[in-house]
């Protein structure tokens, strides 16, 4: 169970690329919750934020809205496996070190309950569960705010040294 929070009034955008690389991934996303980074465009698009992170774990908050639904008036299955993709991609990135970066390789997501407009605000939260050189494991789940389980999700991303064009 959890309370409610406003959405907070985030810039929107990319992380200064030079600032950014000089940090590690839970410092990076730890920037962003403090409002010195920018939030990307897409949780604004689909009207969810990053709301805490701590080393191996992120938790995302959504607001499901008219706005995503499917056909059958329910949240698109898409909006929570990207909900689920952003809490498991963020605890992935809070333990890479200076100069790493990684890539999702999959991702499998098991909806439990329907989510609707009506479901209210809804929490997704990533855990790490191994880290390797190369490939990192997490797993996380969406509940709603009687901790309900809405989804659940797993996935594997494979860790490189990160590309900063010039």
């Amino acid at each position: 169970m959890f309370d409610t929070v406003p959405r907070p009034d985030l810039p929107i955008g990319l992380p200064p690329i030079e600032q950014a690389a000089k940090m590690t991934g839970l410092e990076q996303l730890q920037a962003l919750l403090r409002g010195e980074f920018p939030a990307p465009s897409m949780a604004q698009a689909l009207d969810f934020w990053l709301h805490a992170v701590a080393e191996g774990e992120a938790e995302f908050r959504g607001e499901p809205s008219a706005r995503v639904l499917n056909p059958m008036g329910q949240v698109h299955g898409g909006w929570a496996m990207t909900l689920l993709d952003s809490a498991l991609g963020s605890a992935v990135h809070t333990v890479m070190a200076l100069g790493e970066g990684y890539a999702s390789l999959d991702t499998s997501v098991k909806f439990l309950r329907p989510i609707t407009p009506h479901t209210g605000q809804v929490r997704a939260l990533g855990k790490l569960q191994s880290r390797g050189r190369r490939i990192a494991h997490a797993e996380g789940r969406i509940e709603d705010q009687k901790g309900r389980v809405l989804a659940l999700a797993t996935t594997s991303c494979f860790i490189q040294p990160l590309q900063i064009a010039s």
